[in-house]
């Protein structure tokens, strides 16, 4: 996944993290339930701010917090529309330049929204929007949002810049084609520039079973100093709730690759302070535990089952997932191993759950699986040790998270999701 855009202005809590939440979660799902069996059912999310609060880890299922786009970044609701008064042409000569070196020196909000306009091609911009860099949230990304028609259509576009450890998880996290199990798309292609920066475009849609046909297109562009760019466009005035405006977005690839590299977006990114607890990289030993994880869910699905697809590159410390068929129909099985998650404990077990004899906590949940997709159902298994170490596992009646049903029901039953979570493999 599912993308960072990364703040919602009208969030009352005074935590960055909090905003970004809020954020991700109406992007995921404007339908998006917190009901309990949700809450259970815990996604993989890849981006560096949901992966520093734990909070995160209880969130997901088939429409909780999604990979979105390329590198996990979270979109901003756009709101306002087609019909808001539009702004004259950004004028170069007049308009504000960032310093490509932007250190030392305010960002404001202003500057944002005015060099995105700037580096847009010729056209008229309404609701702007943006964020500076903000000295006391170096967690809350710079960014900066319009309303674009070039003369074909109202088009939503978006810029949001943030660093990222060169060489590091997140900067690989980052340009990475996500995995079309969650996060389908028509293009993904990753080139190097001349600096040897890197960057991906991806061509892809709004919503996942694509009931509404809003396109969403990013360019997620990391250099080797550890720049981190995302520009985002739509062929509507907002990415949800506005009515399709034009056939696609206004930026072709090269446009959009071009505008991810412009320099005055290194300078934001310079200018935004350093967090004093540093960048929260996962250990090295990241990409060797979610390869375990793999390697252990394969080892206890049932031999009556075939696996027909697995997690593209297993680098993901607590999640990952496989595709089976029992000759039935293809069913999409996604495990998270966390330790530590005793705090959460009431969020996840209420009425109905059960303690086994050991102390170890287990509630079960059928539920519907992705909104919008009719008869697609999500089953689950949630357990808990006494020490906080968490296995839950979810079956789907579909091969994607995004897909019409392939069968009835998943291909594991309760009892073997139920026999999966509680192995005591997975201590190893």
């Amino acid at each position: 996944m599912p993308v960072e855009q990364r703040h919602s202005d009208s969030d009352s809590d005074s935590d960055p993290f909090e905003r970004e939440l809020s954020a991700a979660l109406h992007h995921a799902g404007a339908d998006f339930d917190t009901d309990r069996a949700a809450l259970a059912a815990a996604g993989t999310v890849r981006g560096r701010r949901l992966r520093q609060r734990r909070r995160a880890a209880v969130l997901g299922g088939a429409a909780g917090v999604a990979l979105v786009g390329v590198g996990g970044a979270l979109a901003v609701d756009w709101g306002g529309g087609p019909s808001a008064p539009a702004r004259p042409p950004a004028a170069a000569s007049t308009t504000p330049e960032v310093a490509s070196s932007a250190a030392g020196r305010d960002v404001t909000s202003d500057d944002m929204i005015r060099t995105l306009e700037r580096l847009l091609p010729k056209g008229t911009f309404a609701n702007a929007q943006g964020r500076g860099v903000d000295p006391n949230e170096p967690l809350v990304d710079p960014y900066a949002q319009v309303v674009y028609d070039d003369g074909h259509g109202a088009a939503a576009v978006s810029v949001a810049v943030n660093r990222v450890r060169p060489g590091g998880y997140d900067a690989r996290q980052a340009t990475r084609c996500p995995d079309k199990v969650y996060i389908p798309y028509d293009s993904c292609v990753t080139s190097h520039l001349p600096d040897a920066s890197v960057v991906t475009v991806m061509k892809g849609y709004e919503y996942p079973d694509r009931r509404v046909d809003t396109r969403l297109w990013t360019a997620n562009l990391v250099t080797p100093d550890g720049h981190h760019v995302t520009v985002s466009e739509w062929n509507a005035a907002a990415e949800k709730d506005a009515p399709i405006s034009r056939a696609q977005p206004p930026l072709s690839a090269a446009q959009l690759k071009k505008l991810a590299a412009a320099k005055e977006w290194r300078g934001v990114v310079d200018a935004i302070p350093q967090d004093p607890r540093g960048t929260q990289e996962p250990p090295a030993s990241v990409e060797e535990d979610g390869k375990a994880i793999a390697g252990t869910l394969v080892s206890l699905i049932p031999t009556s089952v075939k696996v027909v697809g697995r997690a593209e590159g297993d680098d993901d410390s607590q999640f990952t997932y496989v595709v089976v068929d029992d000759g039935h129909g293809r069913s999409l099985v996604q495990i998270n191993v966390q330790p530590n998650m005793s705090d959460v404990a009431n969020q996840l077990f209420g009425a109905g759950s059960e303690t086994l004899p050991d102390g170890t906590r287990v509630a079960e949940h059928k539920a519907p699986g992705e909104k919008g997709i009719a008869g697609v159902v999500m089953w689950t298994v949630d357990t808990l040790r006494e020490d906080g170490f968490r296995v839950v596992i979810s079956a789907f009646n579909a091969g994607t998270q995004h897909s019409s049903p392939t069968r009835t029901t998943p291909a594991l039953t309760m009892k073997q999701l139920r026999a999966i979570a509680l192995s005591p493999r997975w201590r190893s």
